[in-house]
């Protein structure tokens, strides 16, 4: 949305001869509207956001603990099981350059933080999350809704109604 400043309002309704007195209040109600602007009054506050991946785990193959991980892109076209091996070659393109040379990476996530986005784009590798983010768990159920699973089977524990 382009700003326009009130003076060229206010050249616009006289020439298109708008009565004074609700050309005076529209540009009161201007005025209030861009100086409430300038103190921040009407905008909220800036959210800071992070990255959650879920994994879905009906079947609790996962363990229980907490873990983290990356959130990468590849082409579409490509098999996922291909993504560390990219990740290998990124880590060996940028251990070869200047920069890599004076501070070479040695694991995953290094190689995720520290290189930059062109060795990635190289190898097909677009990086989201360059710090890990937490893998939460989740049955992919909701509870009181129809399952084929019995509740046991979904991981829930039944409770005995309240009277």
């Amino acid at each position: 949305m382009s700003k326009i400043e009130i003076n060229i309002v206010a050249g616009a309704m006289q020439k298109h001869a708008i009565a004074p007195e609700v050309m005076r209040a529209i540009l009161e109600d201007l005025n209030r509207e861009a100086e409430g602007e300038d103190t921040g009054e009407l905008k909220p506050p800036h959210v800071k956001k992070q990255f959650v991946i879920v994994i879905s785990d009906p079947e609790n193959r996962l363990p229980k603990t907490d873990f983290v991980g990356w959130v990468v892109q590849i082409p579409d076209s490509e098999s996922p099981s291909t993504t560390v091996e990219r990740i290998v070659r990124t880590a060996h393109d940028f251990n070869s350059s200047k920069r890599g040379r004076l501070l070479p990476v040695q694991t995953v996530g290094e190689t995720l933080e520290s290189a930059q986005a062109r060795f990635f784009k190289e190898n097909g590798v677009w990086v989201k999350s360059k710090t890990p983010v937490l893998v939460v768990r989740t049955t992919n159920e909701i509870r009181e809704t129809p399952s084929l699973l019995s509740d046991a089977d979904r991981g829930f524990t039944p409770t005995a109604p309240s009277s």
